[in-house]
């Protein structure tokens, strides 16, 4: 593929952008540490390949061209990102004595996949990038998995690389203050995106 650096850099910018995804990574990372991030991130990476499998199938074709079944999707995903701002927002405030290395690994994998496969902007995206970036006169499986495989090595070491970010300023992110204005701010910003995922049109 002729495109694959091309591929990589509209992944990588798109990957980069904040979003519900990067705010689950920076919270975890701040409440549980570099190590308490890896469950999220790993179910975004992992949420990933079922997004981009469905994005292929016949049910990927009725997301995009069924308004009901994109209505479906999109309040599910909608209500989903609501739910964690709430979450977030009414998170107690840590202090330097407050131990929150507990959090189940299988919860935070769980969190990070149904961030992804909720967000049906994901499954769009897939299937608007693909076309473009794969040669069907070719091997169209072993592209389409080069493809998922690469963006899903992208998902790990940005969401990684925004873990130790966070761990870096966790001196200040982790005071009484820093930690609540955290949980303010990224609650509310998962709100935010809930509500306009809501509203957005097919």
């Amino acid at each position: 593929m002729e495109s694959y650096l091309l591929f990589l850099l509209i992944a990588m910018l798109t990957i980069l952008s904040p979003g519900p995804g990067v705010l689950l990574t920076l919270s975890n990372a701040i409440n549980y540490g570099t190590s308490g991030a890896i469950g999220g991130i790993l179910g975004i990476a992992f949420g990933t390949f079922i997004v981009a499998g469905v994005s292929a199938t016949s049910v990927g074709v009725v997301l995009a061209t069924s308004a009901l079944a994109f209505s479906i999707m999109k309040y599910i995903g909608a209500i989903y990102l609501v739910y964690l701002g709430i979450k977030l927002w009414n998170a107690p405030v840590a202090n330097s004595t407050t131990n929150k290395s507990t959090k189940n690994i299988k919860i935070q994998f769980l969190e990070g996949i149904t961030l992804q496969v909720t967000n049906p902007k994901a499954v769009f995206f897939f299937m608007s990038v693909f076309p473009q970036f794969i040669n069907y006169s070719s091997d169209f499986i072993t592209q389409f998995i080069l493809l998922v495989i690469s963006y899903s090595s992208l998902v790990l070491i940005i969401h990684f690389m925004y873990a130790y970010i966070a761990k870096k300023s966790k001196s200040w992110l982790s005071s009484s203050s820093g930690n609540k204005i955290v949980n303010r701010t990224g609650g509310s910003v998962f709100v935010f995106f809930g509500i306009g995922l809501a509203s957005a049109s097919k």
